[in-house]
């Protein structure tokens, strides 16, 4: 789920990128496309297992389909 443009299925690509007040934002493209979407509940808190971690989690939402957020 997206703020932009709502739910993207597809062959995705996916960024999490931490910024300086310690929160992550996550965004979406449409592989191979130009434009990014700010994924849902983005900006998140960066969980204490840090960025990979929580890089993880939202693949395995977005892969569990269902318009997955950036907050659980």
């Amino acid at each position: 789920m997206t703020d932009d443009v709502g739910i993207v299925t597809g062959d995705l690509t996916v960024a999490t990128t931490l910024q300086s007040d310690g929160r992550a934002v996550i965004t979406v493209q449409y592989t191979g496309a130009e434009e990014w979407y700010h994924l849902t509940g983005s900006p998140a808190p960066l969980p204490p297992p840090g960025l990979t971690a929580l890089h993880h989690e939202i693949l395995e939402r977005i892969r569990a389909g269902g318009g997955a957020q950036a907050a659980g």
